[in-house]
């Protein structure tokens, strides 16, 4: 539960804003109403101040990133025609589609060895042809060549299909993953938890009830994971807030999720996009923020809040950091899932511009590892003279994700 904090609530603009900004103030936790009053404010600023505080008291001005490695090992997907709002998944026979075999997923691999990578983060789509047995034998051969390197791996869609088809229990697959080195689950595949949403952007997908099952069977397990919201397409604020809702609940009952990642939903290339005649960024810079400071405010028993960067610019990101975030995404090292979307962002920052962006912000850097614990901290008034995104001698990668 939230602790009281010290607010200068004569910033806060919007009179309807006042009360609600009074009971943050005084660390009661907040009800679905509130959270949706959150979402409608124009008083972006005043959201901010009361997310931002909150944020300072759990964290100050550190601001944590991991150095980790994508692997999207097969993008072939049973959910090609229903999951419309995808720009990734192809049938098996669709032009573009691939499965990595085991030594193409080693060679993706290999930049751990040369470079800071502490983590690889590897989803894809739901292939028939990779079951328990493929990704068994992918995580013992990676811990094997890369025995230091975490292993993040396969969204709560991904273990439920692999249950399906081996006709196995979600907790007996978990306990194989895990015997083969799974060490933590990112929270992909959530999108938002209505089913009338769901129904219309994601059907025949894991619904939101199954979501949160096979993320309970985790925590029971003792494998921590992230939990998501895909935001900026059909939902209502409503549809927010109960998402955001059945997150808290299990977290309350559990305590098993490390962070929770807001992403921006992209319009390109997919079937979603054309039919609501969107292209480009599907999102504003004030729904961006909002989401990440609602999401501090709301989920207050989650102590990080991610932004990534990949979807929103690394200069929103930056400005995230006064909106309750403590966690930046680093680079991402051949991330296709969200470029396939129209992301127009660069696929890596070096750890010289991921520095920059954090102290530029008036925050200090610090590396951390998959549980949060931090590896090593930066002098926060070191700088670098280069902007972000300018070209410059390669530096050692890092690489974040969801």
């Amino acid at each position: 539960m939230p602790h009281p904090i010290e607010i200068a609530l004569e910033l806060i603009s919007d009179p309807a804003l006042r009360p609600v900004a009074e009971r943050v103030a005084e660390g009661r936790r907040l009800g679905a109403e509130d959270g949706a009053l959150l979402f409608r404010t124009p008083d972006l600023i005043g959201l901010g101040l009361l997310a931002d505080a909150r944020n300072r008291v759990l964290h100050g001005d550190r601001v944590t990133f991991a150095a980790n490695h994508h692997i999207n090992p097969t993008n072939v997907c049973i959910l090609r025609k229903t999951c419309v709002f995808c720009s990734y998944a192809r049938l098996p026979k669709e032009e573009g589609a691939y499965r990595y075999t085991l030594e193409q997923t080693l060679a993706e691999a290999e930049t751990a060895n040369t470079t800071l990578t502490r983590e690889f983060h590897i989803v894809g789509g739901l292939d028939m042809h990779a079951g328990l047995a493929y990704y068994t034998e992918m995580f013992r051969a990676l811990k094997a060549r890369f025995p230091h390197v975490h292993i993040k791996a396969l969204t709560a869609v991904e273990v439920a299909h692999i249950a399906r088809i081996e006709k196995m229990t979600v907790p007996d697959v978990l306990v194989a993953l895990r015997a083969a080195g799974l060490d933590t689950m990112p929270g992909g595949g959530a999108e938002v938890f209505s089913p009338g949403v769901r129904a219309t952007i994601a059907d025949k997908k894991l619904s939101g009830e199954e979501y949160i099952h096979v993320h309970r069977e985790a925590h029971r397990l003792g494998i921590r994971t992230n939990c998501t919201m895909l935001y900026g397409h059909v939902e209502t604020v409503e549809d927010r807030i109960a998402h955001l809702s059945m997150l808290r609940e299990l977290q309350d009952e559990t305590g098993g999720y490390l962070a929770y990642i807001p992403l921006a939903y992209h319009p390109d290339n997919n079937e979603l996009g054309a039919t609501l005649e969107r292209t480009g960024t599907a999102t504003t810079g004030f729904d961006d923020l909002r989401n990440v400071a609602v999401g501090r405010l709301f989920l207050d028993n989650i102590a990080h809040i991610k932004t990534h960067w990949i979807m929103v610019t690394p200069f929103l990101s930056q400005t995230a950091l006064h909106f309750g975030v403590n966690d930046v995404e680093g680079t991402v090292v051949r991330e296709k899932i969200y470029h396939e979307a129209g992301a127009h962002t660069p696929q890596a920052l070096g750890l010289d511009d991921l520095l920059k962006l954090i102290r530029a912000a008036g925050k200090t850097p610090a590396e951390r590892d998959s549980f949060y614990e931090i590896v090593r901290e930066f002098d926060p008034g070191q700088g670098f003279e280069a902007p972000v995104g300018e070209a410059r001698a390669p530096s050692p990668a890092v690489a974040g994700a969801a």
